[in-house]
């Protein structure tokens, strides 16, 4: 223990404890330094423990606190869905803590939601095991009940690509306004949430480019990517610039009722799917919805021979196996399998029967 005296400055303790040194302020008197030392001391031999993290929470407050992160860093559909699924978990376990909740709970849960399909008793889970495994990550939970729980199966179907046909009769039944929000999405192959924030700043009309926004990352950050206009889409959006409103920031707008406030307000908008089911129905060709675009244009680029990095940098995929979902062309290599596979199987099958001819006659 040291406790010592600098002109002009006062007392003060200076001592390794442990090999590690402390040293205090300055005190006005030697009894002062000499009892702040004392309770150093005694911090040190008797230190405060760490408090401990909890590792059980209520189910209510850990659902609370994802929607609140998903609201913050991920993509507003993504929230959406989650909230709507959290309601009825919420009717389910509100007065549980997230240990009380077993896997046979949870199992017991998803098989009820399997009377509804398979798909929407797997996306349960899904989104319950992103749940659990957000409360572990943060430290307020240890286990994740939906381990061990299996996906239910599932039947498989090619999806829908329409054909540019079909395409093109959906948006000629639309009217002014309509077709250009719908040649917008065609020419850019952006998702309807990309082309709904679409601003001004995000077109550049020297570069002829649009910048489209999504949160559709690892880490749900805000990611942009460039996409070349085409001349039709340059057109639309020279036109739509030259006639827009001063103070409007959007390019795709509308004017709408607040539910919070009651009063009219501008906007971007949110959901813009009713209308294709008429439009098909108008032009009379089978359904398809927005995303359907992302995947015709998709299978039109590739079965023009475009490099899959390429289509896979428009449609604004991290990686490439999600780009190939996309494709649903038959390209070139499979039919030239095809090709050798007939010439092949064909002339040993001819062969085959000739043999047996000529074994039968003898």
């Amino acid at each position: 223990m040291s406790v010592f005296f600098e002109e002009g400055r006062g007392w003060k303790y200076d001592f390794k404890f442990r090999k590690r040194r402390f040293q205090s302020n300055y005190y006005r008197t030697k009894r002062e330094a000499k009892e702040a030392e004392a309770d150093k001391l005694k911090e040190l031999n008797n230190p405060i423990p760490e408090p401990v993290e909890p590792t059980d929470t209520a189910f209510l407050t850990l659902l609370n606190r994802r929607l609140d992160h998903l609201q913050a860093y991920n993509s507003e559909s993504h929230y959406r869905e989650t909230k709507y699924l959290a309601k009825r978990w919420a009717r389910q376990w509100k007065d549980k803590t997230c240990n009380e909740i077993s896997r046979d709970d949870i199992e017991k849960f998803v098989l009820k939601r399997r009377k509804v399909s398979n798909d929407t008793a797997n996306k349960e889970i899904r989104y319950l095991r992103a749940l659990f495994n957000f409360g572990i990550k943060k430290g307020w939970l240890c286990d994740n009940s939906t381990i061990g729980i299996e996906f239910l199966p599932v039947e498989k179907k090619v999806k829908y690509v329409p054909p540019l046909e079909d395409i093109n009769k959906v948006i000629d039944a639309a009217d002014a306004e309509t077709k250009e929000y719908l040649w917008t999405i065609w020419d850019t192959m952006g998702r309807m949430s990309e082309v709904n924030s679409l601003t001004w700043d995000d077109v550049d009309f020297a570069a002829k480019t649009v910048t489209l926004y999504t949160r559709k990352k690892k880490g749900g950050h805000l990611t942009p990517r460039k996409v070349p206009m085409t001349l039709r889409l340059y057109n639309i959006l020279h036109r739509r610039f030259r006639q827009r409103k001063k103070g409007i920031l959007w390019v795709f707008w509308h004017e709408y009722t607040s539910s919070k406030t009651r009063q009219k307000v501008i906007g971007p908008y949110h959901e813009r799917k009713r209308f294709m089911k008429t439009l098909c129905k108008k032009a009379g060709v089978r359904y398809f919805r927005f995303h359907a675009l992302r995947h015709a244009g998709a299978s039109l680029m590739e079965n023009s021979n475009v490099p899959i990095g390429a289509i896979q940098r428009i449609l604004g995929h991290e990686n490439r196996t999600t780009t190939e979902i996309y494709l649903h062309s038959i390209g070139c290599s499979e039919r030239e399998a095809i090709n050798i596979f007939e010439q092949v199987s064909g002339n040993s099958l001819s062969k085959s029967l000739s043999d047996e001819k000529r074994a039968t006659a003898k």
